[in-house]
Formats: C-alpha cells, sequence, structure tokens
C-alpha cells in the first residue's frame, strides 16, 4: 500500500510526475507552495506527489516520533548511517514509482526530488532503481549509504540528470558533506547540476529560478 500524499495536478491528464519528499519532522504540505511558484504556465501538465514518512521516534531527538525517512542517532549525519531504515525508505519510493506508471505515466517521465533526508533518499533510490527516470533533484542533502553505491547502481539511470543544491551557511546537512556527496557522484560519472547559495538549512528564490530552468529544459 503506496504512502498517504498530498497531490496537486498542474492540468487535466498529466503526462510527468514529480514525486517530493520533505525533511526531517515535516509532512506532505510542507513544499506544497512551491507549485506555483516552480511551474511555468507553458509546462505540459504535471502531477506533484508530497508522500508522507512514516512516524519513527528519532535517537538525535530523544527518541520523539516524528514523520521522518530514517533515524539519525548524531549530528555527524554520515557516520552511524540507519541502513535498514534508509533502505525501507527507498522501497517506499519505489511503491510511489510503481503506482504513477500503474496510473499512466511512464517511469521515464518521472522526476524524484526530495529536501534533506527526503532528498537523501531519493538520492539512494535513484541511482538504484531499475525504472529509467527524468531525472532527480536533491536539495540541502547527501548521498547516504554511499559505499554501497558502486554494488547497486542501476544500468538504467547511469545518465540521469541530477539538480544538487546546497547553502554554503547550511548547520544541518554540511555544505562540504553535499560537495563530497557530488564529488563521489561524478566521479561515477553521474551528470550533476549543482548549484551553491549563501543560505542555511532553507531554500531560497534564486534556487527556485534556476530549479525551474532545470526542469522546463527537461519537459519538452
Amino acid at each position: 500500500m503506496p504512502l498517504p500524499s498530498i497531490q496537486i495536478e498542474t492540468g487535466s491528464d498529466p503526462k510527468f510526475a514529480v514525486i517530493w519528499l520533505h525533511g526531517l519532522g515535516a509532512d506532505g504540505h510542507d513544499f506544497e507552495p512551491i507549485v506555483p511558484e516552480l511551474v511555468d504556465k507553458s509546462w505540459p501538465a504535471i502531477r506533484f506527489v508530497f508522500p508522507n514518512a512514516p512516524v519513527r521516534p528519532i535517537t538525535i531527538n530523544g527518541g520523539m516520533p516524528m514523520r521522518a525517512w530514517y533515524d539519525i542517532s548524531g549530528m555527524e549525519i554520515a557516520q552511524k548511517q540507519d541502513e535498514a531504515g534508509i533502505r525501507d525508505s527507498v522501497r517506499l519510493l519505489n511503491e510511489l514509482i510503481e503506482q504513477e506508471a500503474a496510473r499512466g505515466i511512464a517511469s521515464e517521465n518521472i522526476f524524484l526530488a526530495g529536501f534533506s533526508q527526503g532528498g537523501a533518499i531519493v538520492l539512494a533510490a535513484g541511482v538504484r532503481c531499475k525504472h529509467k527516470l527524468r531525472g532527480i533533484i536533491a536539495l540541502s542533502t547527501y548521498l547516504p549509504i554511499a559505499e554501497k553505491t558502486d554494488g547497486e547502481m542501476s544500468p538504467a539511470n547511469r545518465d540521469v540528470p541530477i539538480f544538487m543544491a546546497h547553502g554554503m551557511l547550511d548547520p544541518t546537512v554540511s555544505h562540504a558533506l553535499g560537495e563530497m556527496s557530488r564529488e563521489y557522484l561524478k566521479q561515477r560519472h553521474y551528470k550533476i547540476d549543482w548549484h551553491a547559495y549563501p543560505m542555511a538549512h532553507q531554500v531560497c528564490a534564486e534556487e527556485i529560478v534556476d530549479l525551474k530552468r532545470w526542469l522546463g529544459s527537461r519537459l519538452r
């Protein structure tokens, strides 16, 4: 049973979909307001799918239950990773891709997007996805379980375009960690469109403009 999601269609009978994963402690409503800012009226119809992550206890927050794609045990987020949680969320995201395919949107017309924890899941899932994707949008994030990537990369997405953006002043997911993930993927010949902004752990107007340009060029 796919995750419950907020869905917005920008027109009738959409042929493209964007599955967008929120960050830790947020929910599917978090990025709803970005749709009117991001979408150009000239674009073909798009279905935006904003799933709600499962609720789970988060170690770094004293075990408090909240919506999260995986557990975080300490400030060094790339250390002691919750591999089981990450893999479970990758599975949940694959279910959403298959749901869209069943509704008539081919995987090669699906973009995966995510912010922070959600971005980590779309990167982990995207490079492993057996269905060819249209693109990956990874905001203020990093590649989790990176050391497992080489043995698990899917041939279907070796040339998938990836938009990565990061705040240079990010105290939550360091800019350096984002850059390390970018370099790791570039060394494996992934096509990364990288953007950095003078911001913290957030999204800025300039980033939305850059993402709109990137997305628009891939909707033709």
